[in-house]
């Protein structure tokens, strides 16, 4: 059965609707600042990607603000306006096999750090009584599926930054399989906090530069680690048979996927990137096409040392001699860890949709070790399947290949 994309939605610091995003990369805006969710002026990383203009009490009354972490609102408000884009009604949701496949890499961050804090000056007998729903990761799509009415399976994949590529690759598994008919598939993430920055700055895994410019250089000889990002993205997957049925607008069909494990490390991938090009290698087999089939890959390109120079050797171990095109998303808004997956698809979907490729922007030092053949620029070009790369901490590999519909 195939399975093909019917809409989307999202927040990213880059936009939020397709006009919003095609902009911002056509004109190779990038998007981080400096953090302003608290004080800054005695932390080693001073900037992020966050969602300047959002405003939680716009979108939610106090009652729900009550109930919900960051990443919940992110997640409901994406899911929200995917159901808008693919014209699904209520009435379908309730009478047909709907599922909800939404995660989170971290899920509600802020939300233990709020309740810790009020344990500590009041009691921890006085916890809010939503802490544990707003916290644990499954809320992220249970809260989805309550708000649309999906009565389907709901499921929370949890893979670290590859956990909304893994939502997606299982999902178009449930609608190939003839499991589900449609399925809202995708990933929240609100780490922008005191311990979600803090965590990574002691790992040694984000950037240090004061210059937004020169922060996140994915591939860059220069990088020196990434820069979080936040906000949530959904895809509507469906099977082709549903989507004709309803006449629905096809925006792109999912062909491929594969995953597998390094089982080298919790946080270092496999030196070998052995895994990494088997996980491309089973999508492509999946896809039924060969790698000089694939025009552009859009990759997991986190502005780390480890990463980006393991990925650039598995990436020249499945293409060889054909120099496919490459960029990371990454420069543009940062890392959304369990959200990136979803919103770097989504910014691919619409670039293979509007004939360009999404820019690698900022790169300026060639490292020999990344020899890559990037998109450095928002250029015209026709894309016909594209590969999507997720590599998560634990040794998770993913990897998605969409094709023009």
């Amino acid at each position: 059965m195939r399975v093909v994309v019917t809409g989307f939605g999202a927040l990213t610091p880059l936009g939020s609707t397709g006009e919003e995003l095609i902009k911002a990369m056509r004109e190779e805006k990038c998007a981080i600042d400096e953090i302003s969710r608290y004080p800054i002026d005695d932390r080693e990383v001073t900037l992020a990607a966050e969602l300047k203009d959002y405003d939680e009490e716009k979108e939610f009354t106090r009652k729900e603000l009550n109930r919900l972490d960051r990443v919940n609102q992110y997640a409901l408000l994406a899911a929200r306006r995917a159901m808008e884009d693919a014209k699904i009604s209520r009435e379908e949701m309730e009478n047909r096999r709907v599922g909800v496949y939404i995660t989170s890499g971290i899920g509600g961050l802020g939300t233990i750090e709020e309740d810790y804090q009020r344990g500590m000056k009041r009691s921890f007998d006085k916890l809010s009584p939503y802490f544990i729903p707003k916290a644990i990761i499954n809320s992220v799509g249970a809260n989805v599926a309550i708000d649309i009415g999906a009565h389907g399976a709901c499921l929370s994949m949890v893979t670290a930054c590859a956990s909304s590529t893994n939502a997606i690759g299982e999902a178009y598994r449930a609608i190939k399989n003839g499991y589900e008919e449609i399925i809202f598939a995708g990933g929240s993430e609100a780490s922008i906090t005191y311990l979600g920055i803090g965590g990574f700055t002691s790992m040694k895994a984000l950037s240090i530069s004061k210059d937004k410019n020169r922060a996140s250089i994915p591939f860059d000889k220069n990088r020196n680690g990434f820069v979080m990002g936040e906000g949530a993205g959904i895809l509507v997957l469906e099977s082709l048979e549903s989507a004709l049925k309803r006449g629905a607008n096809i925006i792109g069909e999912i062909v491929g996927y594969g995953v597998n494990c390094d089982a080298y490390h919790i946080t270092s991938p496999s030196p070998s990137a052995k895994f990494a090009r088997e996980a491309m290698g089973y999508a492509i087999k999946d896809a039924g096409i060969s790698p000089s089939e694939i025009d552009y890959v859009n990759a997991h390109g986190t502005s780390t040392n480890l990463n980006d120079k393991l990925e650039s050797l598995a990436i020249k171990s499945v293409f060889g001699s054909k120099m496919v095109k490459v960029s990371s998303s990454k420069s543009q808004m940062g890392h959304l860890l369990g959200g990136s997956g979803v919103v770097e698809s989504i910014l691919s979907i619409l670039a293979m949709n509007e004939n360009f490729l999404p820019p690698l922007i900022n790169y300026k030092n060639k490292d020999e070790e990344c020899d890559l053949n990037f998109a450095l620029k928002a250029e015209d070009y026709k894309i016909n399947y594209f590969l999507k790369n997720s590599l998560g901490f634990g040794g998770h590999n993913a990897c998605l290949i969409f094709k023009r519909y």
